[in-house]
């Protein structure tokens, strides 16, 4: 078994400041975990600490069940691809692969074999006798992560290991940690800044925002279950359109939004979820997403500020009075003019428009206060 433990986890620097607040995650074995969020919101420093890199200021870590705290990071049985490769310049692939072999004394015969293993999974065989200057940057990433694989770790971490590739290797190589996860069975923890490569690559993802986790959830619920509005404006692309100035209303036991003077009944989960949250009429922030706005119906209205044509789809940018509109609408299912200046109207389905409290942020449906309180944020359940 490969679980991962963080137990309140903290950072405090000597300057007094806090990095990391009281993180709790478990990750099971053979999970791969991925830590998203803005630069300086503590994802690296949290993977940094699992590796034994940064000391940990209060809480536990424990990896396969043992407390790691005060464990050297090479006893730790962990391997780690860094986002530069760290590769040896004057030796060639396979001495890079071979270097952690040779300090543990293990005899040549099974160095060579396990190198070579290695190096056929990631199609890197025949540049095993250049160096690395002799590479492009992808295939020094592969060669990274050779090293890191031919160890056996019972936890493999990466700390946006693709940023300094350019987009065509990028998608590339997040094609290739997809198959090598699934031809090796360990554990990985993953940090990256790009919601792409957390949302491809995650079974599960932490989104961290000045050093506190916001939520972890699968992809898929954080993009349909987001539990405040930095979440739902940082996980989807295009990002969230957010309707400022609306309100929750109760009329005859039910509710609706209110969207520029539009009223939406919401739908039959909505209210049941609303009912057993006990919420009351408030002044709200709406949230649709750009993928669930249908136009040529409906009464909101907005000017046509840009119109993109990418071929399946239109990429829109409109003015709402004061609120700009991203739509994405399918080419199949335009019936409307969409060229530059037009005035069109639009909608949603009520049970796309996600509420979020406007006082403090909270998404009235999905967030919930009693783990947010154990610093383990998920989405509320209903079940």
């Amino acid at each position: 078994m490969s679980e991962v433990i963080l137990k309140d986890l903290k950072k405090v620097y000597d300057n007094k400041v806090t990095a990391v607040h009281d993180v709790n995650l478990t990750i099971q074995d053979k999970e791969f975990i991925v830590l998203v969020g803005p630069s300086g919101c503590g994802k690296s420093t949290t993977l940094r600490m699992v590796a034994g890199l940064e000391e940990i200021s209060d809480g536990e870590l424990y990896i396969d069940g043992r407390l790691v705290n005060e464990v050297a990071p090479k006893d730790r049985d962990i391997a780690m691809v860094f986002q530069n490769y760290a590769l040896y310049p004057h030796m060639t692939v396979y001495d890079n692969m071979a270097f952690a072999l040779k300090l543990r004394k293990v005899k040549k015969a099974d160095i060579d074999k396990k190198v070579r293993e290695v190096a056929e999974i990631l199609d890197i065989t025949q540049y095993l006798k250049r160096k690395p200057k002799a590479l492009s940057g992808g295939q020094r990433q592969r060669v990274a992560i050779g090293r890191a694989m031919v160890r056996d770790p019972k936890v493999f971490l990466m700390d946006e290991p693709l940023s300094n590739l350019d987009a065509k290797l990028r998608n590339q190589m997040r094609a290739e940690i997809i198959k090598l996860r699934s031809r090796i069975n360990t554990t990985f923890m993953y940090v990256t800044h790009d919601q792409t490569e957390a949302m491809t690559l995650g079974d599960r993802i932490v989104i961290m925002k000045d050093g506190f986790v916001n939520q972890i959830g699968t992809p898929q619920e954080v993009f349909n279950r987001p539990v405040n509005l930095f979440v739902a404006g940082f996980i989807g692309m295009p990002v969230m359109n957010f309707f400022d100035g609306c309100k929750l209303l109760l009329e005859n036991g039910k509710y609706f939004a209110e969207i520029r003077g539009v009223k939406f009944e919401l739908d039959e989960f909505q209210q049941k979820a609303l009912k057993q949250n006990g919420v009351k009429p408030c002044d709200i922030v709406a949230g649709i997403r750009p993928q669930h706005v249908t136009v040529g119906s409906g009464d909101l209205t907005a000017t046509i500020e840009v119109s993109e044509m990418m071929g399946s789809e239109y990429n829109i940018h409109a003015r709402s009075g004061e609120d700009e509109v991203v739509m994405l609408i399918p080419t199949v299912d335009l019936t409307t003019d969409v060229s530059i200046g037009r005035n069109i109207r639009f909608t949603t389905k009520p049970g796309l428009i996600q509420l979020f409290d406007k006082a403090t942020g909270n998404n009235l449906i999905w967030y919930d206060a009693d783990s947010a309180a154990n610093n383990a944020p998920v989405c509320k359940r209903y079940d």
